[in-house]
């Protein structure tokens, strides 16, 4: 397992729902490139409504329904392993935002493998 605690980097994608990388989500592509690259952690957030360069509205309201909602997916880890990583976000991402802030990792950790273990049972 990756450690990480104190400063970071974290990366946001902002891509539309539906945008592919060889007829699979793009979203989808980015995460497991992330989990190949060994960095420490990726999140996937569908969004409500929002709009982009395009300035289109994509809206999940039921009567002006969208099939490409916004995405945002967030990748955090050193600084040295995200920059490694943005030449794959380059070569991936044709439309969308590519963002990065600092930030500090406060608390970063899994599941025990094999237990399912959080190892919070028993704290108080």
């Amino acid at each position: 397992m990756t450690r990480l605690t104190g400063s970071a980097l974290r990366v946001t994608i902002f891509i539309g729902e539906n945008d592919c990388w060889h007829h699979r989500p793009l979203y989808s592509e980015i995460v497991h490139r992330a989990h190949a690259a060994g960095l420490a952690g990726a999140s996937v957030f569908r969004g409500i409504e929002g709009f982009g360069a395009s300035s289109l509205i994509h809206t999940s309201r039921l009567l002006s329904l969208s099939e490409d909602l916004p995405v945002a997916v967030v990748v955090v880890d050193t600084e040295e392993r995200i920059r490694a990583f943005l030449p794959q976000l380059d070569e991936l991402v044709d439309e969308g935002l590519v963002i990065l802030d600092d930030c500090e990792v406060v608390r970063y950790a899994g599941r025990d493998a094999e237990s399912g273990n959080t190892g919070r049972e028993g704290k108080k």
